[in-house]
């Protein structure tokens, strides 16, 4: 007679955390301001509001938008507030940086809202693996808000974790 195997994994208390599962959709746009200056590194304010007057903000509707500049121009904090002025009617989220740190920006947000109170005294596993860009910082931020209640907190996959954090 065969031994019946038994899934101790899903009968564990183990939660696993999947970042992936709190990736906020929607489309993210990088707005490379350099075409917009004198020879890609004056900026002429005239020239320039024209420019951003003329643009079609509307391209970005529902959009997650990074704003940056491609080389090595100084830009003064108002060029990207005025920009922001008019992307803002359009887009989701606008920042000055790449699209990493566009989605740091948004994991930041997310779980400085997440309820932990699910992993409180509990084993968790945060997944390592993901199809989607999940910054690297999000893990940071996730296993300082995690381990802050948890028991233990793990990275990787039930089969094959790490172990990272235990309570004493």
């Amino acid at each position: 007679m065969a031994e019946e195997i038994i899934n101790r994994v899903a009968q564990s208390k183990l939660i696993t955390f999947d970042l992936e599962e709190h990736f906020p959709p929607g489309q993210r746009l990088v707005l490379d301001i350099s075409n917009w200056l004198f020879e890609g590194l004056l900026l002429r304010e005239k020239e320039f509001r024209k420019l951003v007057n003329a643009h079609n903000w509307e391209q970005y509707q529902d959009t997650y938008l990074a704003l940056t500049c491609s080389t090595d121009a100084i830009i003064p904090g108002w060029a990207y507030m005025l920009i922001a002025s008019h992307a803002n009617t359009f887009a989701k989220k606008v920042i000055v940086g790449s699209l990493e740190e566009l989605n740091t920006l948004l994991y930041a947000e997310i779980l400085n809202s997440l309820d932990i109170s699910q992993f409180k005294d509990k084993p968790v596993i945060i997944k390592g693996c993901s199809n989607k860009p999940v910054p690297q910082n999000a893990y940071l931020m996730a296993i300082e808000k995690i381990q802050a209640v948890a028991k233990s907190v793990m990275y990787g996959e039930a089969c094959s974790s790490v172990p990272l954090f235990k309570r004493k």
